[in-house]
């Protein structure tokens, strides 16, 4: 499935890893390149040094194209992290919660693209002006951070504001090939995926994390401000509930996360086999597409199975229309 972004990319398939903090690395990022979709690691959870190794890890298990997600608003290390990425090889700097004006020349001059997440139609404007190469259109449908406008309104919006000079990938909400037909007829030219993708044997998880997705409903979600200080959508629990019953409680972003670290109820970057997780209270990220999450599949399989769909998808709509 060729789009404006599998061209941009270099990639077979236009659909993209979420560079999602304590779940994408170099198992996850490697499968999804793998299959002929682009991979993204998500950096933020990583120190320095795990992120060069994650990369070095995962080039070992493929040669084909993968980016590096970090978030511009912990600014002490962007410059160093992103220098690594580059030197380590990535072909894209997805920056999170912000747009990294002091970096984007250093990629352009080492050939990496910039691509931008933006929550509503000016956040976009000005990642275009400001060099970005790629737009994510993420709806507040969306697991982690994310913004107030849903999927289906944005995406045109974001499409007709930027569209016609730079490819707009669609994000929130999207777990399989219909929401990429859907992207595709919004105008967007591929998709970026990311709850979907955390129910698969590759993506690492903290204990509980995947049973509750598997559990979780449509409406089993929640935006809080508990786990970072910035508005997040994650399984609702106990977390949430009391956070929204005390809001005098909760810091700004980073002291907040700061506390969930220290609090015990934030282990992003963990893996099943770490102590001390209380499914109750910990943060699972988790998008509203959550409750069509039945089981386990590789992360190779979903990739597969999103195109197989969006092309059966489209078909159908065709055959409607004529």
């Amino acid at each position: 499935m060729r789009t404006r972004l599998t061209d941009v990319l270099g990639i077979e398939h236009p659909v993209m890893l979420a560079g999602m903090g304590g779940v994408s690395y170099s198992k996850l990022v490697a499968a999804v390149s793998e299959a002929g979709g682009f991979g993204c690691f998500g950096a933020s959870t990583m120190s320095s040094e795990e992120m060069v190794a994650e990369m070095r890890a995962a080039r070992a298990l493929t040669d084909k194209p993968f980016g590096v997600d970090l978030l511009t608003a912990m600014p002490d290390r962007l410059l160093t992290d992103v220098e690594n990425l580059i030197r380590e090889g990535a072909s894209v700097f997805a920056a999170g919660l912000g747009v990294p004006r002091d970096v984007i020349s250093l990629c352009h001059e080492h050939n990496v693209l910039v691509l931008s997440m933006c929550g509503k139609v000016r956040h976009a404007v000005a990642a275009v002006e400001a060099g970005c190469d790629i737009v994510v259109a993420q709806g507040t449908e969306a697991g982690g951070h994310t913004g107030q406008v849903a999927t289906m309104p944005l995406v045109p919006q974001v499409v007709d504001a930027v569209g016609d000079r730079v490819p707009v990938v669609a994000a929130g909400g999207i777990f399989d090939g219909r929401g990429l037909a859907a992207a595709l007829a919004l105008g967007a030219d591929g998709v970026w995926v990311g709850t979907r993708f955390i129910a698969t044997p590759e993506a690492r998880s903290a204990p509980g994390y995947k049973d509750a997705l598997l559990r979780t409903m449509e409406d089993g979600t929640a935006i809080s401000r508990a786990f970072t200080g910035k508005t997040l959508r994650a399984v609702a629990n106990q977390t949430t509930r009391h956070f929204e019953e005390h809001p005098e409680e909760l810091k700004p972003f980073p002291d907040q996360l700061m506390a969930s670290m220290t609090g015990g109820w934030m282990h992003l970057g963990a893996d099943e086999r770490t102590p001390g997780v209380d499914p109750d209270r910990e943060c699972y990220p988790a998008g509203q597409g959550v409750g069509a999450i039945h089981e386990l599949a590789s992360a190779g399989e979903l990739v597969r199975s999103i195109v197989e769909q969006a092309e059966q998808a489209l078909a159908r709509a065709g055959a409607t229309v004529g």
